[in-house]
């Protein structure tokens, strides 16, 4: 794209831009989770940008709502700066990294928290819209676009992270989501990642640079208009002077006289000024010295950073020239830099003498109004692989391969000469590759020609050998491989493993040197350490790969990539090498089938039974192909107990695919916990057995005592709570749903009012926890009347037996909602009266009581609509008299009785649990 149409793209992009500045956006912290399809895509990128996806999914993870709620400012500020750099010439743009062909985008696309049920409902049932949830890798492709799935084709083609933003909540579609956005640049790689050597010298020039303004002035320095000689005299004559050649190139020194110095050297100047000296001035000695040094004017012409003309000292040189000029660009010769002067070519500077070895013989001085040309580029070779230094590197007419490798700074430790190659093109045929063994001196000989690729491989990184140790020792790494070599010969002694360390099951990953197959064999560490000369201590391998296990992780990292390589040896007739086991063994999971691998062999693959294993039986599932027509599928029952006592004929073989069932102990988990608390003789954490009651449990701990208030005791049970709070979650998904519908039709006062007071309710649901608690009759239960039911106990039930309360409390629609000093003589109506009576939104037909048990009981009626004996309740200490709101005003959303139930009723068992705590 030239300056001008990249000029006109952003005027067009920064209209658009600031057309959707003014679109909402919301971005709040993200979830990342990658889809298999969009982790397959991750794995295809290159190292380079996978390792930038990475970072960038754990960016998407951090960054918050609240960062990118300023994203309008922040971006407003942007698009100004970005205005500016279109005025000037664009300069911004290479500041901000943009969306390019071939840059890839890491995009998340969330729903926000504050969206309405429906909305949230409509986005889910979106097929389009539910597969872009989450976050997803998307390429540019080189029409500048993206491709999202049921959206189409977007171009964001030179937009940065929060234009791209912009541009995607800007889609109708995707409007109501979230949008965060990382552009991982577009990384070259091998060849087309090397840079031309010597052009980085000149990197970071201002157009400034002289190296020559100070220090000594070299005997051969050529004198002319502008210099400024320095004389001291002392003896019979003293002073300081210092004299400026004129622009005819003469010096005026009193009592000596004119002298024109243009063109002469300093140190013969010297030499005839002190014979000047002694001659007139006798008694009198001189000391010169060249004070300020004139400047000179110079060109530097051709393929130049910024060609043009450039003031310079006259200690200049042909590279302080190129320097002031900002270097060489990638189009010019950095080994043909000619000095012109006076139409002719007075030498050649050959810039790779000076960068490679330091040589500044060419490198010689200006004059006013020399000419330094950089003509284009010679003819180009690349070096790339095992070489200290890979480039594009300029050559000349005769370069051979040695040369080549000379320039690239010679072959690395690791490079494997007699593998070196070059990839030649050759004229109407294409490219060809032409082989060279590099450690032949006769090799090096042949000459390169422009265009030559000379790629030197690196040695293989495997060991030959060599034996590999890893895993859960205190060496690991690679040892010598001698014949006869055993596995005591690398791990001599149980102390050269780490804590931890499974010392029953090495795995031993051994590869064919002949076909590269892969297969597994195992070892029992401690029984090979304990017995050296028995079978135990197994003989190793060439490339073998021990590992040694760590009891405390799983072991399917280690193992399931040898299971893939198993597989992909695995044909017909050749059945894939794997068994599993599962139950109650400390490392269940699949694994490799050795030769001749028995039961004993697998459970010791596992690392051994679990404490709650069941040891006397197991069963084994084994598969069988009858006829290569179909599957059949037989259970073999195993006497573990035979097993472990080393019985052969029970310790059957494995075949590929078995399965070994190990069951736990019947009743291993009944261990259950029960809390008791409060005014119990014994209060405390009890364990009990499957089917023991309340009843007994009570008697285990001394019964209540004589300041229990059994009718108030709290019984709380987990599985309750977990139903009470799936009940409160679909009452809050309903009443979210009414409030939506009645949202879009809301317009009389009474529906706005009911609207507000929905909502209200919705936020209580909310924040409400269940407590699950059971109403029961303790005092019942602890004296054993007939026909109180027994209550069988689960694990993790609580009780609280509190002691005889004195108050009395009032929930509600009442004008004050508090607790009063318990009165017999006071009725619910009185109660009611004490907390300042109802409130206008007080549903009066439908007040009830709930008892301490938590048992409810309902007056009926009022004495506000005529004096009965309703109001007149039987009230007891612990009652809580709830005054419910009047839903018959929220009509038609009648359901909310229920909903105003379970938060009045979850809200006295929460305060009786605390206070029951805080006492």
């Amino acid at each position: 794209m030239t300056p001008g149409e990249q000029s006109g793209f952003w005027r067009s992009a920064l209209v658009l831009l600031t057309a959707l500045i003014a679109l909402p956006l919301n971005v709040e912290a993200q979830s990342i989770s990658l889809s298999a399809e969009q982790q397959a895509m991750l794995d295809q990128l290159p190292p380079a940008q996978r390792e930038q996806a990475l970072r960038a999914l754990g960016d998407l993870q951090s960054r918050g709502g609240a960062q990118q709620t300023d994203n309008f400012s922040s971006l407003n500020d942007e698009l100004s700066g970005e205005r500016a750099g279109v005025e000037e010439g664009l300069e911004s743009a290479d500041r901000i990294p943009t969306a390019s062909d071939g840059s890839t985008l890491v995009i998340a696309f969330e729903m926000p928290e504050e969206l309405l049920f429906a909305e949230r409902t409509a986005i889910e049932e979106d097929r389009a819209l539910s597969q872009l949830l989450g976050t997803g890798i998307y390429p540019v492709n080189e029409f500048g676009a993206i491709e999202l799935p049921g959206i189409g084709s977007l171009v964001v083609g030179g937009l940065t992270e929060q234009q791209i933003e912009l541009r995607l909540g800007a889609e109708r579609a995707l409007e109501l989501l979230n949008v965060t956005v990382n552009i991982l640049e577009p990384e070259r790689s091998g060849v087309e990642a090397l840079e031309v050597f010597g052009y980085d010298v000149f990197d970071g020039q201002d157009g400034l640079f002289d190296p020559v303004t100070s220090g000594p002035v070299p005997p051969d320095y050529t004198l002319g208009p502008g210099d400024s000689i320095r004389v001291q005299l002392f003896g019979n004559v003293n002073g300081i002077y210092e004299f400026e050649v004129t622009r005819d190139g003469i010096l005026n020194l009193p009592e000596i006289g004119p002298l024109t110095v243009v063109g002469l050297p300093f140190s013969e100047f010297r030499a005839d000024l002190n014979r000047r000296v002694q001659e007139t001035l006798i008694g009198t000695q001189v000391s010169i010295t060249v004070g300020q040094l004139r400047t000179i004017r110079v060109f530097v012409l051709g393929d130049a950073i910024r060609p043009g003309s450039y003031v310079v000292s006259s200690l200049g040189t042909i590279s302080s020239a190129i320097y002031a000029a900002g270097g060489v660009s990638e189009i010019g010769s950095l080994r043909n830099i000619q000095l012109k002067r006076q139409g002719e070519t007075v030498t050649t500077l050959d810039l790779y003498d000076l960068l490679l070895e330091g040589d500044t013989s060419d490198d010689v001085r200006m004059q006013s109004g020399d000419v330094v040309f950089i003509p284009p580029v010679g003819a180009q070779i690349t070096v790339d692989g095992a070489v200290r230094r890979p480039a594009v590197y300029e050559i000349r007419s005769g370069t051979s391969i040695g040369d080549v490798l000379s320039l690239a700074g010679g072959l690395a430790d690791n490079a494997y000469a007699e593998g070196a190659r070059i990839e030649r093109i050759r004229s109407g045929a294409g490219r060809a590759v032409v082989n060279v063994n590099a450690s032949i001196a006769a090799a090096l000989d042949s000459a390169v020609t422009p265009g030559d690729v000379v790629f030197v491989p690196e040695v293989l990184p495997d060991f030959s050998e060599t034996v590999m140790l890893s895993g859960h020792v205190q060496r690991p790494g690679p040892y010598q491989w001698r014949d006869g070599m055993r596995l005591t010969d690398v791990i001599g002694s149980l102390t050269q493993l780490k804590v931890g360390a499974d010392k029953g099951y090495v795995l031993i990953r051994r590869e064919s040197v002949i076909d590269r197959s892969v297969s597994v064999v195992s070892a029992d560490l401690e029984l090979a350490i304990r017995s050296p000369g028995s079978a135990a201590n197994i003989e190793l391998r060439p490339l073998d790969q021990v590992h040694i296990f760590d009891l405390e992780f799983g072991r399917q990292r280690v193992i399931e990539p040898i299971l893939d390589e198993l597989e992909l040896q695995s044909r017909f007739g050749l059945p894939n090498s794997v068994v599993s086991v599962t139950g109650t063994v400390r490392a269940p999971g699949r694994y490799p089938l050795e030769a001749n691998m028995r039961v004993s062999d697998l459970i010791r693959a596992a690392g051994d039974l679990a404490e709650e294993a069941y040891a006397t039986k197991a069963e084994l599932v084994r598969y069988d192909v009858v006829d290569n027509a179909y599957r059949t599928t037989d259970v073999v029952d195993i006497d573990l107990a035979a097993v472990l006592r080393g019985d052969p004929v029970a310790d059957i073989a494995l075949a590929e695919h078995d399965n070994l069932r190990i069951s736990k102990v019947p009743e291993w988990d009944t261990l259950w916990t029960v809390s008791v608390e409060g005014e119990v003789t014994f209060p405390g954490t009890y364990r009990v057995r499957r089917g023991e009651t309340l009843a007994n449990l009570l008697e285990r701990a001394g019964g209540l005592t004589d300041a229990a208030f059994p009718r108030g005791a709290i019984f709380l049970r987990e599985s309750l709570r977990e139903q009470e709070q799936e009940q409160i979650e679909v009452l809050a998904r309903r009443l979210e749903s009414d409030l939506t519908a009645l949202s879009l039709q809301a317009g009389d006062t009474s529906s706005r009012d009911t609207l507000s007071t929905g909502r209200e309710l919705l936020s209580q649901l909310r924040e409400t926890e269940a407590v699950g608690r059971l109403v029961i009759d303790v005092d019942a239960i602890a004296q054993g009347r007939s026909g109180a039911e027994p209550l069988e106990l689960r694990d993790g039930d609580q009780l609280f037996v509190p002691q005889v309360p004195q108050s009395v409390t009032v929930l509600g629609e009442t004008q004050q909602n508090t607790s009063h000093l318990y009165d017999p003589v006071l009725t619910r109506d009185d109660y009611i009266d004490k907390s300042g009576g109802l409130t206008r939104r007080a549903d009066r037909k439908l007040i009830y009581v709930v008892r301490a048990s938590g048992a409810v009981q309902a007056g009926g009626g009022s004495r506000w609509f005529g004096r009965n004996n309703s109001g007149k309740l039987d009230i007891l200490p612990g009652d809580t008299i709830v005054v419910p709101l009047e839903t018959d005003r929220l009509r038609p959303l009648t359901f909310w009785t229920q909903v105003t139930q379970i938060l009045y009723q979850a809200a006295i068992a929460v305060a009786a649990v605390q206070t029951f705590n805080n006492n």
